[in-house]
């Protein structure tokens, strides 16, 4: 009869999916094919639900724990209440088709959470085995390593092997007072119930949150400031820190002031290193280079040298080494030279021969004028010896953005270039185009800029230039020391051990 299994302690395998159940049965139905057990466990440890029921489908494999004796209740109990001094008949029950399984007669260990007796119950009375719970020896251990390895019961262990070592052996009683210590110390320590021990974990992050670590630091501080010891300081203090080249004695910090103009500069520029530049005005820098003609160094070597300057300068901006590379044929960057006809459209066929000489691709407008200044002349002569392309009109610029656009249109004195048709095509075709902006001597006034620029190139010293001629970087074109000082100015070098240096705005 299926009520016969009612009370007994069994364990339900369920497959990878489900796992291993243990409880007490608690009704059988042989209707609907299912089995209810009461206070279950899950994998050894207790559910949160009184009850669960099992299908016949479901079950992998049905092991029988425990079978309560003749005189012994079938109702459901708590399955940690139970005392189980030693394992019920050990036999494996497989599925069969009503849902009940079919008794194969074979010892099976058990892994089921099950209850050990305290010394406390144990230590005044007997252990009684019913003669359905006799087993051999060798069963008995392997239940009790099975035990040991449940979840909760490792501490149990040393009480339930000494009690169980023998179905018919009793608890041997011990005397003296040493032994009673020991035994309420072990009580004490080991005695606490299982259901006793909290299911949740301890909040860490919640208690955390109650300590208030601004209020004891300022409690810190405070008893410190009282006392008169010294202060640890709070987290938010930061020490100071100093550069190499700071003196932590001074209040303001170091101007490095090697250059003084004549006049009072409308702006300053510093470099990297903090040496301070000062700009000058037009007039200023136009008789610096008008003494410097005089000493010797001509307009030819001026061109030169500024040739020399922005292109270096241009290479760097084009990739330097990353993209100039002689197996790097495939990767020629490409550069249009925007140049007028002035001086400064000479600078710039200067800079776009040195180009050319380093494999870029060079694509020169000039626009065609009868008459042109000998310094263009002599230029265009040089720059035609280059694989260098010079064109005339708008339409031969290329469609497509260009890596660089070299910008040498404008001029300080001849204002009325910009009404000319030629020069308000080329500018509508720079700002149409997407590539960035380098300036050779840009003037001062921004209006006369028709294109802005990413990047401005000041010759000598910097002119007072605008946001427009964005990022300043300044040449040295090789005037001597002394011909600044015939005009009026102070100067030492700032250059170091370079021809092109950054300039930043104060």
């Amino acid at each position: 009869m299926a009520t016969d299994w009612l009370g007994s302690i069994v364990s339900i395998n369920c497959g990878e999916s489900l796992g291993v159940y243990q409880g007490r049965v608690s009704a059988v139905d042989q209707v609907s094919q299912t089995i209810s057990l009461t206070r279950p466990f899950h994998n050894g440890v207790k559910c949160l639900v009184p009850e669960v029921t099992f299908r016949a489908g479901d079950i992998t494999e049905l092991k029988i724990l425990e079978i309560p004796g003749p005189g012994e209740s079938r109702q459901c109990g708590d399955l940690q209440q139970t005392e189980m001094g030693s394992p019920g008949v050990g036999c494996q029950v497989g599925p069969s088709q009503n849902g009940t399984g079919k008794v194969l007669k074979k010892p099976i260990s058990s892994s089921a959470p099950q209850n050990i007796p305290r010394r406390t119950d144990m230590k005044n009375q007997d252990i009684i085995i019913s003669p359905q719970q006799q087993c051999s020896k060798s069963y008995m251990d392997r239940h009790v390593e099975t035990l040991t390895q449940s979840k909760g019961f490792r501490r149990r262990h040393n009480s339930w092997s000494s009690s169980s070592r023998h179905p018919n052996q009793v608890t041997p009683k011990k005397s003296g007072l040493k032994n009673g210590q020991m035994k309420s110390k072990d009580d004490e320590c080991f005695g606490d119930d299982i259901d006793e021990i909290p299911d949740t974990d301890f909040d860490f992050e919640g208690n955390l949150a109650l300590f208030d670590k601004a209020a004891v630091f300022e409690e810190i501080e405070t008893y410190e400031r009282r006392s008169g010891t010294r202060s640890r300081g709070t987290p938010n203090e930061k020490p100071a820190r100093y550069r190499h080249d700071e003196n932590i004695l001074e209040s303001e910090p170091i101007v490095y002031r090697r250059i003084v103009v004549p006049q009072n500069a409308n702006k300053e520029f510093c470099t990297d290193s903090g040496l301070v530049v000062p700009s000058v005005s037009y007039e200023l820098h136009k008789k610096l280079l008008s003494v410097a003609e005089k000493h010797g160094l001509t307009l030819e070597r001026r061109l030169e040298m500024t040739g020399v300057c922005a292109s270096q300068m241009a290479l760097s901006l084009l990739g330097g080494p990353n993209r100039l590379n002689p197996k790097n044929v495939h990767q020629r960057p490409t550069v249009a030279l925007l140049c007028g006809p002035h001086v400064k459209g000479a600078q710039g066929i200067s800079c776009g021969r040195h180009l050319s000489n380093h494999d870029v691709h060079v694509i020169l407008f000039l626009p065609n004028f009868v008459k042109m200044l000998e310094s263009i002349t002599n230029e265009l002569n040089l720059f035609s010896k280059t694989q260098g392309q010079q064109v005339s009109s708008v339409k031969d610029l290329p469609d497509t953005p260009v890596d660089l656009v070299i910008n040498c249109l404008d001029c300080h004195e001849n204002a009325f270039l910009r009404d000319q048709p030629w020069y308000k095509a080329v500018v509508d075709w720079a700002n149409q185009n997407r590539a960035p902006v380098l300036s050779i001597d840009p003037p001062i006034n921004e209006m006369e800029q028709g294109i802005d620029a990413k990047w401005s190139l000041a010759l000598g010293l910097p002119l007072p230039l605008g946001e427009r001629a964005g990022r300043v970087y300044l040449c040295d074109i090789g005037i001597p020391q002394k011909v600044f000082q015939e005009v009026g100015i102070n100067y030492h070098s700032p250059f170091g051990c370079k021809f092109v240096i950054p300039l930043h705005s104060t």
